[in-house]
């Protein structure tokens, strides 16, 4: 099936006079929610959709640990997680500390596997 997209306007400010171009943006037709990705997994392979609700469950609990802990995640076919922080600077690396933090982030990187797999997507445009 191919992913459906629709033509977005949006205005540029940046340019006198301001001019408005068209962009594709992607219509998502649902969602697949945590039982739905067990009953699947389940149906291709041996276990069942508990034991594949408790196993997605379990990385998503390992993933957050593993990140908490200063560590890059990678899972060879979905990609590499990464925490980022954002901040605000400081005149020296002296008065530096945990308050100059704002926020954490999860960097996601995908896989080479998987982005080719978004490079086969075909596309349908909506009407």
């Amino acid at each position: 099936m191919a992913v459906q997209f629709k033509m977005i306007p949006k205005q540029n400010n940046l340019v006198s006079p301001p001019e408005v171009k068209y962009y594709p943006c992607a219509v998502s037709v649902g969602v697949v929610h945590l039982d739905d990705l067990a009953r699947i997994i389940a149906g291709r392979s041996t276990m069942s959709r508990a034991d594949c609700y408790g196993v997605i469950i379990a990385l998503s609990d390992v993933i957050g640990e593993a990140l908490s802990n200063g560590n890059i995640v990678k899972i060879d076919n979905l990609g590499t997680f990464q925490l980022v922080l954002h901040g605000t600077p400081a005149d020296n690396e002296a008065v530096l500390g945990k308050s100059n933090i704002k926020e954490a982030k999860i960097n996601y990187k995908p896989s080479k596997d998987l982005k080719s797999k978004i490079k086969r997507i075909t596309y349908k445009r909506m009407r």
